[in-house]
């Protein structure tokens, strides 16, 4: 050890944990609110929109588009607003995004009073759009701020939030599936777009304002990194599932397993409740041990790949379709999806901060939105394709595709991961052998050729 490293390792002591400021509490709650609410307004058409879209004259891969053009819109306004975070200002993004995002999710529910066909269809595409642009703000610019709020505990913080993730997720489908059922097409729209909507002037309230540069930095220069893309495709194949459950699951335990409505949204709890449960177990196990992220996200991949290969299941193992196994299987999806995610927003900035890009909100906004973006892109994959493949075929062999993504993203973090510990292994064994061999180089005297003595 040279003795410059020796003096830098003393002088900086470790600091003791702070106490939770006021605005860290603050920026919970309001992260908190952003969560849950979203994933209300978000998850209450499962239970009972594919049907209600069907008995409009709507095909299944129509469905599956209506559910996906949310995650496209959703992808193109990530990217944008994720780059201009600074310019637009975060609070502002947040604030702006929920007032759209509950107005659209309102204007949703009267759509039934349209005549069937494509004027239904193509309200269903707009009013989509509309909330997706507004879901994006809201959500890039609450990742970047609690990343900005929290440096040092990302993944425990987004494990946190995403229990309220999985309470709107739990909570959305048998209440969208109760308020339909007692109520008619109408009140869940209104109902959770309310309860949106009383999420502004929360936000407006208790949010602090945040001050920073805007970043020369762009999207392109960070997707050239390959573990930023590897993570990326992770992120891709996670919301892909969990999309293409919510284009099709409902209809496929209603026509398999003779489920209503109403249990159809209790099923889809199977999902919810095991993330929520997880999250901030993963996210303390992430932050405390940040070097076997890696390897949670491998885990966590393998084991998505095999329970989405027996949810139907394929057809292969010639098993037939049961509730207990469905069940099951979604309870697996559920902590495997959970396990995979966590981490995968702390590597990427992590690996953001390695490759010299700025700390900063700038950055954290690029991060942020190329996030959001990927995910998005996986939640238009999903119900388009998987809805696609299941009208071709069936929702067996749909979700086998879905296992067959998890299990290529799992695959291929194997070999890079192996390969980069290989790579620090070697390039820790020459640092070895070369301060070893200038030890044995070194004289044990000084060299006096050089020195001149004056004699007088």
């Amino acid at each position: 050890m040279d003795i410059d490293e020796a003096i830098g390792d003393s002088s900086t002591p470790e600091v003791p944990a702070t106490k939770i400021s006021r605005q860290q509490i603050l920026t919970l709650i309001s992260m908190a609110s952003i969560n849950f609410s979203s994933m209300i307004c978000y998850s209450i058409l499962g239970p009972f929109f594919p049907n209600e879209a069907k008995k409009k004259g709507v095909s299944q891969a129509m469905i599956g588009l209506i559910f996906g053009i949310y995650a496209l819109c959703t992808l193109v306004g990530s990217l944008i607003l994720g780059k201009y975070i600074v310019q637009i200002g975060a609070k502002f993004m947040i604030v702006a995004g929920l007032f759209i995002s509950s107005g659209s999710t309102v204007l949703f529910g009267f759509l039934d009073q349209v005549s069937d066909g494509t004027v239904f269809i193509v309200l269903c595409f707009i009013t989509r759009c509309v909330n997706a642009i507004g879901f994006s703000a809201a959500v890039t610019s609450s990742f970047a701020v609690s990343a900005k709020v929290f440096p040092e505990n990302i993944a425990t913080v987004l494990g946190f939030m995403e229990i309220f993730t999985g309470l709107g997720l739990i909570l959305g489908p048998p209440l969208g599936g109760w308020l339909y059922q007692s109520f008619g097409y109408e009140i869940p729209f209104v109902f959770t777009g309310c309860l949106l909507f009383a999420t502004v002037p929360l936000n407006l309230w208790i949010l602090p304002s945040f001050d920073a540069v805007p970043s020369q930095n762009f999207f392109l220069r960070l997707c050239t990194r390959i573990k930023i893309l590897l993570i990326c495709f992770v992120v891709f194949t996670l919301s892909s599932g969990i999309g293409f459950l919510d284009a099709t699951l409902s209809i496929f335990a209603i026509e398999k397993l003779n489920l209503s409505a109403g249990s159809v949204g209790l099923l889809m709890i199977g999902l919810s409740l095991p993330y929520g449960v997880a999250s901030p177990i993963f996210g303390v196990i992430s932050d405390k041990y940040p070097s076997i992220r890696k390897w949670m996200m491998v885990v966590g991949g393998m084991a998505t790949a095999v329970s989405f290969c027996f949810l139907g299941p394929l057809p292969v193992f010639h098993i037939r379709s049961q509730l207990w196994l469905t069940v099951l299987m979604l309870i697996v999806v559920g902590f495997s999806l959970c396990m995979t995610c966590i981490p995968t927003f702390a590597e990427m900035i992590a690996c953001a901060y390695e490759n010299g890009f700025e700390e900063g909100l700038s950055t954290l906004g690029l991060v942020s939105g190329l996030f959001s973006a990927v995910w998005s892109a996986g939640m238009f994959f999903g119900p388009t394709i998987g809805g696609y493949i299941t009208q071709a075929l069936n929702f067996e062999w749909s979700a086998g595709v879905q296992g067959a993504l998890a299990f290529l993203a799992a695959f291929l973090q194997v070999i890079y991961f192996t390969k980069e510990d290989i790579q620090k292994k070697s390039q820790k064994a020459n640092r070895t052998d070369v301060s070893s061999s200038q030890g044995e180089t070194s004289p044990l005297l000084p060299k006096t050729d050089h020195l001149t003595v004056d004699v007088r």
